[in-house]
C-alpha cells in the first residue's frame, strides 16, 4: 500500500470508527439506553466494525500489514447484514417482519442513519478499496455463519428469560418455534450467498489487480527475414 493509499485508508477507517459511536451514543439519546441496545444484532455488528477500523487504522498508520482479510470479510458481512435486513426486511412497508418506525428525534434519528447505512457503507468501501485481494476462498460463507447462528441461540435464550425478542422474525410469541425455524433457515441461505458474493467480488478484484499490476503482455518480436548475403556470412569458414 503506498503512502498516499494508507493515509486515506486511516481517514476512512477513523471516519467509521467516530460514525459508529456517534449512531450509538445519538440512538442511545432516545428511550433505549445503551445496555438496552447491545442485545441488538446492529449493536454488536457496528462494535465489531469499530473495533477492526480502529485496529486496522492503526495497523495502516504504523505500515503494517491489515488484519487479516477471512476476519475482516466475516465482520464487512455482518454490517451489510445489518444494512440489507433494516432497509429491505426491518423498514420496508412491504416487508411481511416490517417494523413500525417510531417518530425519533432529530440527533436518534441521525443516530439511526449512522448504524444502520453510513457504517455498513463505509465498511464494504475499506473492504473493496484496501482489503489485500485474493484471500477469500468459498467454504468461508459457510464459516461465517457461525455469528449469526450464535446469535440466533443468544436471542431465542434471552427471549425465554425476558419475554422480549428484538427481532420480528425471531420473535417465538408471534411465530412459534416453527415459524422462527423457517426464517432462521431463509436468512442462514440468503447471509451464505451473500458470503458467496463477497467471495466472488474478491476474486474478481483480485483479476483485475493482477491485470492492471502486470500491464499488457510482451509480445516478442519476430527476426527479420534472412537473405542470401545473411546464410553466407554466417556459414563456416570451412564451406566458404
Amino acid at each position: 500500500m503506498s503512502l498516499r493509499s494508507r493515509r486515506v485508508a486511516v481517514v476512512l477507517r477513523l471516519a467509521t470508527v467516530v460514525s459508529v459511536l456517534a449512531g450509538i451514543v445519538l440512538t442511545a439519546l432516545g428511550p433505549a439506553t445503551v445496555t438496552g441496545l447491545l442485545p441488538y444484532f446492529t449493536i454488536q455488528s457496528n462494535v465489531a466494525v469499530g473495533l477492526l477500523a480502529g485496529h486496522a487504522a492503526w495497523r495502516a498508520w504504523r505500515e503494517r500489514p491489515d488484519p487479516p482479510p477471512p476476519l475482516k470479510g466475516a465482520v464487512t458481512l455482518y454490517i451489510t447484514i445489518t444494512g440489507v435486513v433494516y432497509h429491505l426486511v426491518l423498514a420496508n412497508p412491504a416487508s411481511p417482519f416490517a417494523m413500525p418506525q417510531p417518530d425519533r428525534a432529530f440527533g436518534e434519528a441521525v443516530g439511526n442513519q449512522f448504524l444502520h447505512t453510513v457504517v455498513p457503507l463505509l465498511a464494504v468501501a475499506d473492504w473493496a478499496l484496501f482489503d489485500r485481494r485474493g484471500r477469500l476462498r468459498p467454504r468461508y460463507a459457510a464459516w461465517w455463519l457461525a455469528f449469526p447462528l450464535g446469535y440466533l441461540g443468544f436471542a431465542l435464550v434471552r427471549g425465554l428469560v425476558v419475554e422480549r425478542y428484538p427481532y420480528p422474525f425471531l420473535d417465538v410469541g408471534e411465530l412459534g418455534y416453527d415459524g422462527v425455524g423457517v426464517s432462521a433457515v431463509c436468512f442462514a441461505v440468503a447471509f451464505w450467498l451473500l458470503g458467496l458474493l463477497f467471495v466472488g467480488v474478491d476474486h474478481v478484484l483480485a483479476r483485475g489487480t493482477a491485470l492492471a499490476g502486470g500491464g499488457a503482455p510482451v509480445v516478442p518480436t519476430p527476426p527479420p527475414p534472412r537473405g542470401p548475403a545473411d546464410a553466407a556470412r554466417d556459414a563456416p569458414a570451412a564451406h566458404r
